[in-house]
């Protein structure tokens, strides 16, 4: 990757939790964006897991973290990663969003933020905070509620969109372990060359792959790239890292915007 002089926008194809206590390209991938970009002096997240009826931003000085994930090793529980939060940048994101978005401190911060940031950020020395996308909400709306934090990118705040371009669980197949099924492959590379050609309307209006109806069910691990796009600018320069599938159904396909 290339030395970025300014605060990039970053989507990282999260995947498994285990990722957080493993050492793999992926996380290797996380760990060679943060050595590249600018030390953020704060860190917005907008995960897949805080999919709510609203939009909520985290304000409090030590938000809790959770662990909202079922049926892993204990190794993964015992992770601690407790980083400040940064309840001055939170009140400007509700300043930006206005009628928009609100103060919710009721999630915590889940593992599709610190199971990427613990590897980026291992000493949960930079503040850290969220934000929830609203369930209610189609593509399009997620998109400009992007571009309406891109200001924040000027103070130093990184904006981490965590998700999957491809995230189909009742397609996991174990024994594809770095593979994916045509599917994925399909709707991941349509995604791609839509985003190096920055056709952004074809990213809105993902059904125009027919490859999109099996890539996920509901779309809660796709809309943070909508985010980071926003918040990137049509003007971006876009770097591919992490480009892979595993078990069939999810692309680890992750995203630095400058």
């Amino acid at each position: 990757m290339k030395k970025v002089k300014r605060m990039p926008v970053l989507f990282a194809g999260h995947g498994s939790p285990m990722n957080a206590i493993e050492d793999n390209r992926f996380t290797r991938g996380w760990e060679e964006a943060a050595r590249i970009i600018p030390r953020p002096k704060a860190i917005l997240s907008v995960s897949a897991h805080w999919f709510a009826p609203q939009t909520g931003v985290f304000t409090e000085q030590k938000p809790r973290q959770i662990y909202d994930m079922y049926g892993f090793p204990r190794k993964l529980y015992e992770l601690k990663y407790e980083p400040e939060g940064s309840p001055e940048h939170a009140m400007e994101v509700l300043s930006l969003l206005k009628e928009e978005a609100v103060s919710d401190n009721r999630w915590g911060m889940d593992h599709g933020t610190w199971s990427v940031l613990c590897k980026m950020y291992p000493m949960a020395d930079i503040p850290v905070f969220q934000l929830s996308i609203d369930s209610s909400k189609d593509a399009l709306y997620h998109y400009e509620l992007g571009k309406k934090l891109a200001p924040l990118r000027e103070e130093g705040v990184l904006i981490l969109g965590s998700g999957n371009v491809v995230h189909h669980l009742g397609r996991v197949n174990w024994e594809m372990e770095e593979e994916g099924y045509p599917f994925a492959k399909e709707f991941d590379s349509y995604i791609k060359e839509c985003l190096l050609k920055k056709d952004i309307d074809g990213i809105i209006n993902y059904r125009r792959s027919k490859a999109s109806l099996e890539a996920f069910p509901t779309p809660e691990h796709f809309y943070p790239l909508l985010y980071a796009l926003g918040a990137a600018g049509e003007d971006y320069e876009a770097e591919i890292f992490n480009e892979a599938y595993v078990l069939g159904a999810l692309s680890m396909t992750s995203y630095l915007l400058n």
